[in-house]
């Protein structure tokens, strides 16, 4: 008997007419005449999650992006209907489910449509693999406009493309390539100045169509598993981006030297060179905090192991380090070279803690130390044993950071660079190939790592860095963009991925400052290392087939420079870290998109050159070479040059100079910046007085500052203070007010206090409400400085 499979395959399918519908709880299950289910359940009074199930069995809700410890409630759900839809209400939003077809559409309280389903949701049978492609298509509104998507190389504004989630390993990647080494399926869109999100949960392989076949439709699909996804309202794109950031979860605050600059190559070897390396830091006076070692400081490149002939003694060598001030960092790779007489590689396979294909035998790959096998990191029982494996380096040795790389999973020499589809995995008890974990498998491999660090560090805090990651990983690891290009494409491919990554709730990140692949010029690493200064993450790395990369070998003119700007970063270290507090704590991103920053102003839709930096900077690096300056968009509002206080009202794009020694650099009129001396390193001084730069407003502006150990979990226990400074100018008065929340003992005993822009001369001050002479609060009138104790509540500065 012939059977003809072309004939029996049915193409797309879709739900049919609705038949039923149940309320439990915070959940309603909708049921369609052919047997599909829709469950829509109200996380929150602006988010709800849907599920389908083509057959009414639905998978077990499990999830590697949404965190447990995240706080849910509504106020308000009503059920209602009509001849027509079914009707869910919550205090923020309306959604309404069609009766014929099962299609839905979102609504705001004054019923203004937000997102409705085209062909809404639909599948096809996969006879290759088994289960459904799944499938979603929604209207897009006129105007629309997306971002997200994690660390797309590719414009900001992902209107007319598309782009796909598959973690690959991406040497000197292009511009425009569809998938990367991170899966972050979520998206915003913004359209009648109002925002909403969708967070596609699905791990296997995603698909996201900005209006590029239809330029009226959005849609998003996977090659299996379910349809699976959150709509989460704003109306503002912060408040989106906050929630998401919720739902998948907040980092812990990583410690302060983790902010300070790194520098790393492949590699730095023997001792002696890495001895070479610190000392020229800190004979050329340029800060620096941590150290890299790349894969050839071990044995063969046997993970958790050393070359001896390279570091004789890397206990020794590591404590040197440290005491001139420099953190060490080691990578650690998947791979786990076959080799009886290797104890990581003979216990695992003991334990039966590796890898298997379909058919029994264990996964093996070729990458750098040979043929390999591969933990699966999606067995909770492994995650444990790599953790414990963490003891030798950083409890015996005093390794203080983690570097995750090639967890795509990369494997060399095999088509798709990765593990084959077959290759089963635990995935915490729902077992399934790799078509389903392949873009978790390095989010848990930093999982596992984090708990290693994490358990041996104490009583300080871990710090990790991975390459790969999912929706989620931000809870366990920072990141880098990969293994970039020294070229002026990828200097702007670096500004774009870091705030692309920055709205996808991924802050922490950072590029190879100054490229991996290739050599840069000076002028490239100049204009680099001037952006990398204001990402979160700030690191050279390097390949060393292309040439040094440190800032010496570029010349004097270079090193002066990116020194000026590696200090002005050191300065910035409270502000910054404040930024990670609010990050860490409130969801807040530290690099803004102008469209984040003013979403109602539509030339910030389409601008990535631009971002804000924290809450009060703005910065535009310079991205071409040969130029002495560049237009750039001023967004809406007051701001001060950072290098000569020249004010400047925005909403316009204008030219701004800017030679080899300086960038465009702009603080919003009414900030209140914090400032630390110039250090080589994090903590190498102990801070006694902080500097306020203080920046005029005709009006009030807020601005805090946080402070604790820098290291360590006493803030968990509220050992921190949370300064707020509150500003109020007038046209002959300015009044500085500050409040303290915290029981941190502070090392500070003064606050120098810097005013810009004070539009008078100062004649008379009170301090506390009692009156003061300038002289006893230290006033210099060429700066416009004074000095205040660091408890001051009340600063009242006025002409007369």
């Amino acid at each position: 008997m012939i059977t003809n499979t072309e004939l029996e395959k049915k193409g797309n399918l879709f739900p049919s007419k609705l038949v039923s519908y149940e309320q439990n709880g915070d959940s309603i299950c909708f049921t369609s005449e052919n047997g599909v289910q829709l469950i829509i359940t109200v996380v929150r009074d602006s988010m709800l999650r849907f599920r389908y199930a083509t057959d009414g069995i639905f998978e077990n809700d499990f999830s590697y992006a949404i965190d447990e410890d995240q706080s849910h409630g509504y106020s308000v759900l009503d059920l209602t209907e009509d001849e027509e839809f079914i009707w869910i209400t919550t205090e923020q939003i309306k959604c309404r489910i069609n009766r014929v077809d099962m299609r839905t559409a979102m609504f705001d309280l004054e019923d203004q449509l937000i997102l409705q389903d085209e062909l809404g949701f639909h599948w096809e049978e996969s006879f290759e693999f088994g289960g459904n492609y799944v499938k979603m298509s929604k209207n897009s509104m006129d105007g629309e406009n997306f971002y997200g998507l994690g660390d797309k190389p590719t414009t900001f504004n992902l209107k007319g493309k598309r782009l796909s989630n598959w973690n690959t390993d991406q040497y000197a990647f292009g511009k425009d390539l569809p998938e990367l080494y991170k899966t972050i399926p979520f998206y915003i869109g913004l359209h009648s100045a109002k925002a909403y999100g969708i967070f596609f949960d699905n791990t296997f392989k995603t698909h996201f169509d900005f209006c590029h076949e239809r330029r009226h439709i959005t849609s998003f699909w996977a090659d299996g598993g379910e349809m699976n996804y959150y709509f989460i309202y704003g109306p503002k794109i912060a408040e989106v981006v906050t929630k998401y950031t919720n739902l998948t979860g907040r980092p812990e605050l990583p410690p302060m030297w983790a902010l300070g600059y790194h520098q790393s190559k492949w590699s730095y070897y023997p001792e002696a060179k890495v001895k070479e390396l610190a000392a020229g830091f800190r004979d050329n006076k340029f800060p620096c905090d941590a150290l890299y070692l790349d894969i050839d400081y071990m044995d063969g490149f046997r993970c958790f192991t050393w070359n001896k002939d390279y570091f004789p003694e890397p206990k020794r060598m590591v404590e040197e380090l440290e005491d001139d001030g420099f953190k060490t960092v080691a990578i650690i790779d998947p791979g786990i070279k076959i080799d009886e007489k290797y104890e990581i590689f003979a216990d695992g396979l003991e334990k039966d803690y590796f890898c298997k294909r379909a058919d029994g035998p264990y996964m093996r790959g070729k990458v750098w130390p040979g043929n390999c096998v591969f933990p699966d990191f999606t067995n909770p029982e492994v995650r444990e044993w790599w953790a414990d494996h963490y003891k030798t380096l950083i409890a015996e040795t005093g390794i203080k950071g983690v570097w995750n790389d090639m967890n795509e999973p990369a494997v060399m020499e095999v088509p798709g660079k990765t593990f084959p589809l077959d290759v089963r995995h635990d995935y915490d008890g729902n077992r399934c190939s790799h078509r389903k974990a392949h873009n978790i498998y390095g989010m848990q491999m930093a999982r596992a790592t984090y708990e290693g660090v994490k358990k041996y560090i104490f009583p300080k805090r871990p710090f990790t860095i991975t390459r790969a990651s999912y929706s989620g990983g931000q809870r366990f690891s920072s990141t880098w963009t990969g293994d970039n290009l020294a070229s002026w494409e990828h200097l702007w491919l670096a500004n774009t991925q870091i705030q692309r990554l920055g709205m996808s709730g991924f802050s922490f990140s950072g590029t190879d400052i100054g490229g991996f692949a290739d050599q840069p010029t000076g002028e490239l690493f100049t204009r680099w290392i001037q952006l990398g200064v204001f990402h979160p993450f700030c690191r050279v790395h390097s390949s060393g087939d292309h040439g040094e990369q440190e800032p010496w070998y570029f010349g004097e003119e270079v090193l002066d420079i990116t020194r000026k700007f590696v200090e002005l970063r050191y300065q910035l270290l409270p502000y910054l870290y404040t930024a990670f507090y609010q990050y860490c704590e409130d969801n807040v991103p530290i690099l803004k998109p102008l469209v984040y920053f003013d979403q109602e102003d539509v030339q910030t839709h389409y601008r990535a050159d631009e971002f804000i930096f924290g809450n009060h900077f703005l910065v535009c690096p310079i991205q071409e070479p040969n130029v002495q300056g560049r237009r750039m968009y001023i967004p809406r509002g007051r701001w001060y040059n950072f290098w000569n206080d020249a004010v400047i009202e925005g909403g316009k794009e204008l030219w701004v100079d800017a030679a080899l020694d300086s960038m465009p650099i702009f603080v919003k009129e009414g900030a209140i910046i914090p400032k630390y001396p110039v250090q080589q390193y994090v903590d190498e001084l102990e801070i006694e007085e902080l500097s306020l730069d203080v920046y005029y407003k005709n009006g009030k502006q807020n601005s805090v500052y946080y402070e604790d150990d820098h290291d360590g979990y006493d803030y968990k226990m509220g050992l921190f203070n949370l300064r707020t400074f509150k500003l109020t100018g007038k046209s002959k008065e300015i009044i500085v007010q500050q409040h303290v929340a915290g029981t941190y003992e502070s090392n500070l005993k003064t606050m120098k206090v810097t005013f810009h822009g004070l539009p008078f001369e100062i004649k008379s001050a009170s301090v506390n409400n009692e009156d003061v002479s300038l002289e006893s609060i230290g006033y210099d009138k060429e700066s416009n400085t004074i000095i205040l104790q660091e408890n001051f509540t009340d600063l009242r500065l006025i002409s007369e």
